[in-house]
């Protein structure tokens, strides 16, 4: 499982022009789903991203999270950060989980983040969406819970 996190100020998803997600200071996640991932997979980048401390606190270091400051989050379902470009010039998205069990682990991160208190946001899956963002500080942040990288 592979998201990429960024520090907003705040953060929109619409689809077909309208708004279906929208938050203010928070954290807007892209969400990727292995083929191979699993609920512990899920609870790793869950506490992670959660725990996070990069928001600042009063002498502007990062070190409060989400929780700390009343954050709101925003996800995003996005197969695509499992493309490989690697060869020639087209992505190949194989190890991008099936649509069925990405949605199915992408719906428990939502409930996972429901359990500890936050009311998510989200895209729709599988929908083409337009997101905006104001990307606060900027901070920009990718996780990987087979801790690629």
């Amino acid at each position: 499982m592979r998201v990429v996190v960024q520090r907003v100020a705040e953060a929109n998803v619409a689809v077909d022009g309208e708004v279906v997600g929208e938050i203010r200071l928070g954290l807007l996640v892209f969400l990727g789903v292995h083929r191979g991932d699993d609920e512990s997979d899920l609870r790793y980048l869950v506490d992670k991203v959660v725990g996070l401390r990069i928001f600042p606190d009063e002498d502007r270091r990062m070190n409060r999270s989400l929780l700390d400051v009343g954050g709101e989050i925003l996800v995003i379902s996005q197969f695509t950060l499992y493309g490989d470009c690697r060869k020639g010039r087209r992505p190949s998205f194989v190890e991008a989980a099936e649509p069925e069990q990405a949605e199915e682990l992408y719906e428990c991160w939502l409930d996972a983040l429901r359990a500890r208190g936050l009311e998510p946001q989200a895209g729709v899956f599988g929908a083409t969406m337009n997101v905006r963002l104001v990307n606060d500080g900027p901070v920009t942040l990718l996780l990987d819970s087979s801790r690629e990288f």
